[in-house]
């Protein structure tokens, strides 16, 4: 059963479209993240859903229920912002226990409800102290469990950890991970920039640009078969470079050929249409590998050299490449600035994309 349903859902400001016909389906229980660049929409989506913010077009559903008209307080959805947003002069427990007394609930109820939430999100030795005795993560979690007392059919997270370090995000992280094993019929969507907290926390991964979704599907489906350049590049850290070449040979398999001559096998169907066409060839920094030049993809001249240990990343500086390439390299690499590096890629690493940006593998699927 759907959780939500957004179908062909629009946003526009006066004459300024900001959403462009979203359909997406969400699963009862599952947990969906938002990913994308700033400006892309996915705050302004996540508000049309918690009823923040108007729909212009489309139809919204949570559990089949049509809620465009419906007002914010009657969704059944809690929200958790960016910001904390506690009331200083309230315990924990209070801060919990606030929208449930403004609901008149009982105080039976509400105990039951702030002790569950408190110990689910290992707040019970805090409850009471005020905010300002707590750490920026504590406060988060009490923001966390304010919104778990209401008991919410979808949970809403609006980049819940930016305002925390890099400890602190990790921790929660780990915190928000957990939380979603224990409330299993509770379906949840988070927002965020930082690809890490999707790549580990999400059932399903929305990759939205320009206020269009550009790809759906599991953190490893968008990472090995990404449907765009976009998606390719967006999804990974450090990013996937994307080098020129030629389709020579087309059909169940390919072959590419690079501006130094050297030819590759690419192991998947190539539409013949495609042959002879310019093509765009996806290969993300760890599939590098060090090769000897006359086998090489691609070869520069080392601009930097970031050695960390477990990994070496190296930035080259390629002819005929507006970006600098990156390579992962495992373990410690004896390379320094202005050195000649070549590379290569096992044939079944690398991603093709049409001259408009399409991969190949998603032009044979449709």
């Amino acid at each position: 059963m759907n959780g939500l349903k957004l179908t062909n859902i629009k946003k526009a400001y006066g004459e300024t479209k900001v959403i462009h016909g979203i359909d997406l389906d969400i699963d009862i229980g599952e947990f969906i993240v938002f990913v994308g660049p700033s400006g892309c929409g996915k705050s302004t989506l996540l508000r049309m859903i918690a009823g923040l913010e108007d729909i212009t077009g489309g139809d919204l559903y949570i559990e089949s229920a049509r809620v465009n008209d419906t007002p914010a307080a009657m969704r059944g959805i809690a929200m958790v912002f960016q910001t904390y947003a506690l009331y200083p002069h309230m315990t924990v427990y209070d801060n919990m226990a606030f929208a449930m007394r403004i609901a008149k609930a009982s105080k039976d109820e509400i105990h039951e409800r702030v002790t569950k939430a408190a110990e689910m999100l290992q707040l019970t030795p805090y409850l009471g102290r005020l905010p300002k005795a707590l750490s920026g993560g504590q406060r988060q979690r009490v923001a966390i469990g304010r919104a778990i007392v209401r008991n919410p059919k979808v949970f809403l997270f609006d980049e819940p950890l930016s305002n925390l370090d890099a400890a602190l995000r990790v921790q929660t992280r780990i915190e928000i991970a957990n939380l979603k094993e224990k409330m299993k019929e509770t379906t949840m969507i988070y927002v965020t920039h930082d690809q890490v907290e999707a790549m580990t926390l999400a059932d399903r991964i929305v990759v939205l640009s320009a206020g269009k979704i550009e790809q759906v599907g599991t953190p490893l489906e968008l990472y090995t078969n990404p449907a765009n350049v976009f998606v390719a590049r967006f999804i990974g850290s450090p990013a996937m470079n994307i080098l020129d070449t030629e389709l020579v040979e087309s059909g169940s398999s390919g072959q590419l050929k690079f501006e130094s001559g050297v030819t590759t096998e690419f192991p998947f169907a190539c539409p013949d249409a495609l042959k002879g066409q310019n093509m765009q060839l996806g290969v993300r920094p760890e599939d590098f590998q060090l090769a000897e030049k006359d086998e090489a993809f691609v070869s520069g001249e080392v601009m930097f050299v970031e050695s960390l240990g477990e990994v070496t990343l190296l930035h080259i500086d390629a002819p005929h490449h507006k970006e600098p390439i990156i390579a992962k390299i495992p373990g410690i690499i004896d390379l320094h600035k202005g050195e000649e590096v070549s590379l290569k890629a096992a044939p079944e690493k690398l991603h093709l994309f049409d001259s408009e940006g399409i991969s190949v593998k998603h032009l044979e699927q449709n």
